[in-house]
């Protein structure tokens, strides 16, 4: 027997996640397969809207004022600016106090591990302190047991980059941790917890022996940026106590993978869905599907391996958020690029060498790879038509746009998962 809902998501990342929140806003039936864990944990935890135009000119201040300007076929032309504010909103609402900037429209520049800053309209609450527009001279600390945050690199990286405070960065010993091989969580269980470690002047909690260990390297500076290891469960209060202890205000720099913030990210966005009542199951990969025996252009129900087993599952409205060409939500072989699921058409060049250019930092044609879709964001075939009229696309599976140098990645996720959850919820209701 089929198991039933009114609106199937495929693919738990931001985009499917989203999808499936607003899909249950419309007071449906919605399930959330994924083949694997969240891609969440990889992401840096921040939501980018648009830091760069399609042609490089940025970072913007308004990522609203460039989006009426993108081309045919991006995947904010094909939504909506409205979409996009009332995503967010919807994401605010999710997020609550764990989220910093719903106050405006402007994009925020915040420092990343490398010392570059990056242009983006939602942060976690835990970087709020450490913008790059607030001109407070800062401290970085770094860990001899962390190598992904060089301190005193990513410090001069954001002095020679203009920003407008002093900025000095320290590396020091982790109070508890030896190993250089210490997963990022572990960093984050010794702050969260109250348990000691052995200090040259005693035993003492982690927040304590850090505190201890970073003061006599403030000097003049007025806030203090730590690799974003926190806390996991507690960060707001490892955060304030830290603070306190060092009498100057403290934030978290955004990490690579595997992101504490991304995990945090994660944790609230499952959370919300549980409490919404989608059903989620996670290593279920979905290995075929069936259409309507009497409507060929309609989705009768998906196929997914569980251990093994193919089950069955049918609902009136389906997603697809499966991710693109890293995500493997999109895939290449020599002679074309595909979606592996439901076969849609992915537009590419017939030739492989235009898939590509030779520098390897130029504008390359593969980043754009994806699904075209209408403006209800359904997948087209190569005559431009539907594939199925009960299927929607979200996120990076969508083609027209190169997420990575527009920092638009997380923007665009959440305003095509809004949008494609929204529609599948109400056609599946009725």
């Amino acid at each position: 027997m089929a198991i039933e809902d009114d609106v199937l998501i495929v693919g738990g990342g931001l985009a499917g996640a989203t999808a499936a929140l607003a899909a249950a806003d419309r007071d449906v039936q919605v399930r959330l397969v994924s083949a694997k864990q969240s891609t969440l944990r990889h992401a840096s935890g921040l939501i980018d809207v648009l830091g760069y135009t399609p042609a490089g000119d940025g970072p913007l201040v308004d990522p609203f004022e460039a989006l009426a300007d993108l081309p045919d076929g991006h995947p904010y032309e094909r939504v909506g600016i409205e979409a996009v504010h009332d995503a967010l909103s919807f994401f605010d609402d999710v997020a609550g106090d764990a989220y910093a900037g719903a106050h405006t429209d402007a994009n925020a520049l915040v420092p990343t591990h490398g010392g570059t800053v990056k242009p983006t309209a939602r942060y976690p609450a835990g970087t709020a302190a450490g913008l790059a527009s607030d001109d407070r001279d800062t401290l970085l600390v770094g860990f001899e047991t962390l190598p992904d945050f060089e301190a005193p690199l990513a410090a001069a990286h954001l002095e020679a980059a203009g920003a407008p405070f002093a900025a000095r960065g320290v590396t020091v010993r982790f109070p508890g941790i030896a190993r250089d091989d210490a997963k990022v969580t572990r960093y984050a269980h010794l702050l969260d917890q109250p348990e000691t470690v052995r200090t040259a002047g005693g035993d003492a909690t982690a927040r304590e022996a850090l505190a201890e260990t970073v003061r006599p390297h403030l000097e003049d500076a007025s806030r203090v940026g730590f690799p974003a290891v926190l806390g996991d469960e507690r960060t707001d209060a490892v955060r304030a106590e830290l603070a306190d202890r060092l009498g100057v205000d403290v934030f978290e720099v955004p990490m690579g993978p595997p992101s504490l913030p991304g995990l945090r990210l994660e944790d609230l966005l499952y959370g919300a869905l549980e409490d919404a009542g989608v059903r989620v199951t996670t290593g279920v990969p979905v290995v075929e599907y069936e259409t309507t025996p009497t409507d060929p252009e309609r989705i009768d129900h998906v196929i997914v391996d569980r251990n093994g087993t193919e089950i069955p599952h049918r609902a009136d409205q389906y997603v697809l958020a499966t991710g693109g060409l890293v995500g493997k939500g999109v895939r290449s072989e020599r002679e074309r690029v595909f979606e592996p699921i439901f076969d849609c058409h992915v537009p590419h060049p017939t030739d492989r060498y235009d898939w590509f250019v030779d520098d390897a930092f130029g504008d390359q044609p593969y980043a754009r790879f994806g699904l075209a879709v209408d403006r209800d964001l359904r997948p087209l075939d190569a005559a431009a038509d539907p594939e199925f009229s009960n299927l929607r696309a979200a996120g990076a599976v969508l083609g027209g746009y190169d997420f990575a140098a527009e920092k638009s990645g997380a923007g665009v996720s959440l305003a095509t998962g809004y949008v494609a959850g929204r529609r599948a919820g109400t056609e599946g209701g009725r």
